[in-house]
Order: C-alpha cells, then sequence, then structure tokens
C-alpha cells in the first residue's frame, strides 16, 4: 500500500527538513551538544504541533524536541504488534501507580494525534461556564472561543462523518432509537479518509489530520528544527526564568544514546501531555507555592461492554468512531453524579482481548466469535464534584513519571450505570448475548437478566474494567495564582518566559474526546505568544 501513496515525510526529508535525533530514514543524525533557538518546544502532539506552525509563521527559530521516534505513513502496516511498542508511551502498558487502568498515550512524532481514534469535538459549552464559574476563566467561554475553534476546524479538516456507520457503531445507533436514546454522527478531523479502520496504529494513507502530516510538517517547511528520540529532562532555571533544556538521546526502549544536550532559548513551551509536562517541571525544580503541580490529573476512566451479535461486526474495519451519545452527560447535574459519554472503540483483536477482561477459555471463545463482537465504551466526565478529585503525578526513583489514581466508589457508580445503559442499548440493537467489563460478569442473554446482574456485581478496582486515552490535567489554568500552574494566556504562573500548550492545562476533565480542546487553547496561546515575541500577528487558518 505504500508504494501507491506519497509519505510527505520522506518527501519532507528528501527536500532537507532539519530532522535530528535517532534513526531518520536509515542513517543516524546525531544533534550536537549545544543548540540555541528562539523557542524550545517539548512534545510534538496536538498541543506542541499547533504552536509549532504559528510561531514559525512569526518567523521565530523554533525546536521541537520529541522523545518518541519519527514514523509515517510507510511504517504505518496496520499491525498491533508493530504500532504499540513503536507509537505508544511504555509500549502501550502504561497504568496507573494503583495498576488499575491502562493509559494509552502517544510516543512518537505527532503524538496521540497520530494514534487517536480521529474523533473531534469542541469543549462543551457547560464545561467551559464551570472554569469560569470556578476557575476565574470567564475569556474562555463559549462565544468567545468560537473563532479560535474554527480557526483549527479549518487548519485539520475537521466535519461531520458524512460515511454510514461502520457495524460497530451502528449497534449503537440502532438500539439507541428503538430505546429512545439520543444518538449523534460524530466529528472527525479526516481528509479522502479511506475507511480503513486503523486510526489507533497510525493512518496509512495520511488521511487522518494528525500533527504528523499538518502542522509539524509546515513548522519545519519553515525552518524548524526536529529532535526526535531525544527526551527533555530538566529545565535549568535562574529565578523566574529558564535558561535551557538539557536533554537525554535515547534508544527506542528509553535508554540513554549518547551524551547529553543543551537546548538555550528565549522562551520554553511545555507540551509533553499531562503526565509528562507536570513530571518535567518537578524534574526541573519548577516553583509551585501553592502545591498545586501534578495535582487534579484527570483521565475520563472509561467502562467497557462487549456483546455478541448475529450478524457480523467486523469492527476492525471502518472507521472505529463515527456515532456518540451525550444524552447521560446531561442526565444529572454537571456536579452531581457522573455523567457519561458513549461511543465506541475498534475491535482489534490485541486491543480488545486485553481489554475487555477474563482469562483463559473465556477468551478463547470470544476469540472464536470474534467477528460477531461488538464493543462500547463510556466515558466518564470527572473532575466536576468533590468526590472526583484526579489523581496526582510524582516522580519515581529514576525521575520518570507516575500518576496515582484511584476508582473510588463515586465513579465506579458511573460505570454500573454506563454498563446498564449499554446493555440496554446492545440488547435493543439484537445482541444475543452482552458481557460488561468486569471479572465476576457472564455472558447475559437478555437485557432482564443482565439488569440483575449488574446490579448485584461487587463494582471494585481490579474487579471493574477501567481504562483510559484521555489525560488532562496537572497544570490547571486560573485566574488566580492559588488556584493553578498556568495563568488564562498559558503562561506559568511563576516562570516569566515558561509557557504550557496541552492537556495538562485543563482543570477538570471536559466529558469529550480533548484533542479538538488542546489545538484550540494552543491556537489561542500561541498566537498570542508570537505576538509578544515576534511583534507579528499570525493565524492558523
Amino acid at each position: 500500500m505504500s508504494t501507491s501513496i506519497i509519505d510527505p515525510i520522506a518527501q519532507g526529508l528528501a527536500h532537507g527538513w532539519k530532522v535530528l535525533g535517532g534513526n531518520v530514514a536509515g542513517q543516524a543524525r546525531p544533534a550536537p551538544s549545544s543548540l540555541d533557538c528562539d523557542v524550545v518546544i517539548v512534545g510534538s502532539g496536538a498541543g506542541a504541533g499547533i504552536t509549532a506552525e504559528l510561531l514559525a509563521k512569526a518567523g521565530l527559530k523554533i525546536i521541537i524536541v520529541e522523545e518518541g521516534p519519527l514514523r509515517s505513513s510507510s511504517d504505518f502496516r496496520q499491525l498491533e504488534s508493530e504500532a504499540y511498542s513503536q507509537l505508544y508511551q511504555e509500549a502501550g502498558g502504561r497504568k496507573n501507580v494503583e495498576q488499575t487502568m491502562p493509559i494509552l498515550q502517544g510516543r512518537c512524532v505527532g503524538g496521540s494525534t497520530t494514534v487517536n481514534w480521529a474523533g473531534a469535538f469542541r469543549t462543551p459549552a457547560s464545561t467551559l461556564e464551570f472554569w469560569g464559574q470556578k476557575y476565574g476563566l470567564n475569556e474562555l467561554n463559549a462565544k468567545a472561543m468560537s473563532p479560535w475553534f474554527e480557526q483549527v476546524e479549518r487548519r485539520l479538516n475537521v466535519g461531520e462523518w458524512m460515511g454510514e456507520p461502520n457495524e460497530n457503531n451502528a449497534v449503537i445507533q440502532r438500539g439507541g432509537l428503538k430505546i429512545g436514546v439520543e444518538v449523534n454522527k460524530m466529528h472527525r478531523n479526516v481528509k479522502g479518509c479511506w475507511n480503513l479502520g486503523s486510526c489507533g496504529l497510525g493512518c496509512p494513507t495520511n488521511a487522518k489530520q494528525s500533527m504528523l502530516v499538518t502542522t509539524i510538517p509546515a513548522a519545519l517547511d519553515l525552518g524548524a528544527t526536529l529532535l526526535v528520540q531525544t527526551r527533555a529532562e530538566r529545565l535549568e532555571l535562574q529565578g523566574d526564568q529558564a535558561q535551557a533544556l538539557v536533554c537525554q538521546p535515547i534508544a527506542l526502549n528509553g535508554d540513554a544514546a549518547g551524551p547529553a544536550l543543551r537546548i538555550s532559548a528565549k522562551h520554553f513551551v511545555v507540551a509533553g501531555g499531562a503526565i509528562n509536562s507536570p513530571a518535567l517541571l518537578m524534574r526541573s525544580g519548577a516553583p509551585d507555592p501553592h502545591k498545586l503541580l501534578g495535582k487534579r490529573t484527570f483521565l475520563h476512566p472509561t467502562g467497557v461492554s462487549s456483546a455478541l451479535m448475529p450478524e457480523a461486526v467486523e469492527g476492525w474495519a471502518g472507521a472505529p468512531m463515527s456515532v456518540f451519545s451525550d444524552q447521560f452527560l446531561r442526565q444529572h447535574p454537571i456536579d452531581g453524579p457522573v455523567g457519561y459519554k458513549l461511543e465506541t472503540a475498534p475491535v482489534h483483536p490485541g486491543f480488545a482481548l486485553t481489554n475487555l477482561g477474563g482469562m483463559g477459555s473465556a477468551l478463547g471463545g470470544r476469540m472464536k466469535a470474534f467477528p460477531h463482537l461488538h464493543i462500547g465504551i463510556a466515558l466518564l466526565r470527572d473532575g466536576f464534584h468533590e468526590q472526583a478529585p484526579g489523581g496526582t503525578v510524582t516522580l519515581k526513583s529514576d525521575g520518570s513519571a507516575s500518576l496515582s489514581y484511584v476508582l473510588n466508589d463515586y465513579l465506579l457508580d458511573g460505570v454500573r450505570r454506563a454498563h446498564l445503559t449499554m446493555a440496554e442499548i446492545q440488547f435493543a440493537a439484537g445482541a444475543k448475548s452482552v458481557r460488561p467489563g468486569h471479572e465476576q460478569a457472564e455472558d447475559y442473554t437478555s437485557w432482564e437478566q443482565a439488569k440483575r446482574a449488574i446490579q448485584g456485581l461487587n463494582y471494585q478496582p481490579f474487579l471493574t474494567v477501567v481504562g483510559s486515552a484521555h489525560v488532562m490535567g496537572g497544570c490547571g489554568l486560573a485566574s488566580e495564582a492559588g488556584h493553578g500552574v498556568v495563568r488564562p494566556d498559558g503562561q506559568h504562573w511563576q516562570l516569566a518566559n515558561v509557557s504550557v500548550h496541552d492537556g495538562s492545562l485543563f482543570p477538570t476533565s471536559i466529558g469529550a474526546n480533548p484533542q479538538v480542546t488542546v489545538y484550540t487553547l494552543a491556537n489561542r496561546f500561541a498566537t498570542g505568544l508570537a505576538k509578544r515575541l515576534a511583534g507579528k500577528d499570525v493565524q492558523l487558518a
């Protein structure tokens, strides 16, 4: 397939992009021991990519530092065995300290945008309103943010999915319609999508408008430098200023691969994601007078329900997410019992059988019926209630990041209610049997049987199957220094030349797939930063 598709990364490298570190296009390109620039950006995902394009447009000298490798459509072969080990944090095995939740995050050029499932949602207006009331972020209301969202949507081709949903999504649509649950078409950031279904393994056709094929190439075309397989270790701080970023070249497995290097800059943008960004600031000894750094880190804890359908589902094929329901986010007040968003997950064998619970012969039985397997998921919106304080990022003994995140009764009650909702929808769609993601659960053959069983299950950590692909918070925005790590314009409260432009900015979870929120906040903040640093007005699209 790759021989018939133009690879923009290969083209750019052939035309002289400044990409250093690791093994790029078959050859080692080590970085020098010292570099200097106007702005160094840590990370290459949603916030970093938008920031890089805008600052490069302003004529600033940019260096982008990415811990993961550079991989592109020529490398994406739709194989789980390759994708997880090369494109994900900890080879797809990252978990919370308690070991109760897998956490999927990208670790490659483009970050999680390279491996996400392309769902694109604006920040819910109710979330922005809560941020204004609770954290004084009144300037980030829905009306004020609308033009910034519009720019992002134009730049990244965000629009309603016009194709028919694959059967995995059609189950939610069909079952929801039958029992009166509102189900809507999803917006996706794709262009010329081949509907292959391998979004989470890297798009082999460059249809997904990730940072890998949009903003990072744009910045490199404008002269930016990209360092790959280069870990940002710490900022050198002096007073209220950062002087340099100390980095370590690494091998694919994370081991050191050469001497450290030092990057001097006028300004530093931290955009490594909502676990790694707080950790970098901690390793750097960043001021934290109010003890907020790394606190209130959220995950959209996600429950799962699988069903065996009479017809073939083949949920590995077709856009993995094309319909959703927000009805159960609106069922209670935003600060009441935890609400949840209904979506689907792709049914690739490694991912599905690892994350549905069960073991041994039970998994063997599922594998035999695999083409008929449907997977529904429910994303819990936490952070709005006193019993949803989020988790805490800390450092391990070797300086790497860890996240403690406790699944308490408040969250687990949401999983139980979501299991009931998903089971009812699946049976309404014609399921032969339904199995909630719970180690005590069985394959239930009727809605009444499932309802009784779910109400009797013991919802505790380890027994309840919960994971997350959305990490938010830890460097929260606030209008006052006592309530957040970062100012409303993205600048660190105590460090005059350090900004944060990623999902760690969120004061709560948002109740929607977060990529568009990260893009949009970065768009607003980087546009202002370009004006301050270069005196130029730039626009994303």
